[in-house]
């Protein structure tokens, strides 16, 4: 199965999270990540959540369970083993080397990023590329359409309040995240 590695960029954002997860839960793809980008997504998740009105206490605890849940249905998602080779890429941000070795010690062929201009091909391993999230759900829903339908029906009906549908899932997807090509072979499939 194709092994993906998911920087923290393409995790944080909520709908974006569970649809790319959702996928892979349909087998369309392994994902994998490292610890740090699990600490980090802890982070910036407790931050949003705080300023969407949470008191921090509460934003931490939610993040944490957001972690879990990532470590209970991935449960062999998380890299370990990278950290030797951290440092040894020389990216313009050395605090994205992490995200290099993590890829390489797991076996991704891809880095799934929004952050590309840290992350030049002309540094990366041979055999392993980065793309933006939109461009990966694109690659990953033209495997099968179908499964991807399956992926966002089971986000559908976790929604209760308010309920969505695969279509208004399909329009955030579109509006929020970029991802056209992704969402038109699924209304076609659909």
């Amino acid at each position: 199965m194709f092994t993906a590695l998911l920087d923290t960029s393409v995790l944080w954002p909520s709908l974006q999270r569970d649809f790319l997860l959702s996928m892979a839960a349909e087998g369309l793809y392994r994902p994998i990540w490292s610890q740090a980008i699990l600490d980090e997504l802890v982070r910036v998740e407790a931050d949003k959540r705080v300023r969407r009105g949470a008191e921090p206490e509460q934003a931490g605890g939610a993040a944490r369970r957001l972690i879990d849940q990532m470590g209970w249905a991935f449960d062999d998602s998380c890299v370990e083993g990278w950290e030797p080779l951290e440092g040894s890429y020389g990216l313009p941000d050395p605090d994205d080397e992490h995200l290099v070795a993590a890829a390489v010690v797991g076996g991704a062929g891809v880095i799934v990023s929004d952050n590309v201009k840290d992350l030049p091909a002309k540094l990366l391993p041979d055999g392993l590329t980065v793309v933006r999230a939109a461009r990966f759900a694109a690659d990953s829903v033209s495997v099968s359409p179908e499964t991807a339908v399956r992926a966002l029906g089971k986000i559908s009906a976790r929604y209760s309040s308010p309920q969505r549908t695969i279509g208004d899932l399909l329009d955030l997807l579109d509006s929020r995240y970029g991802m056209q090509q992704a969402t038109a072979m699924i209304r076609e499939a659909h």
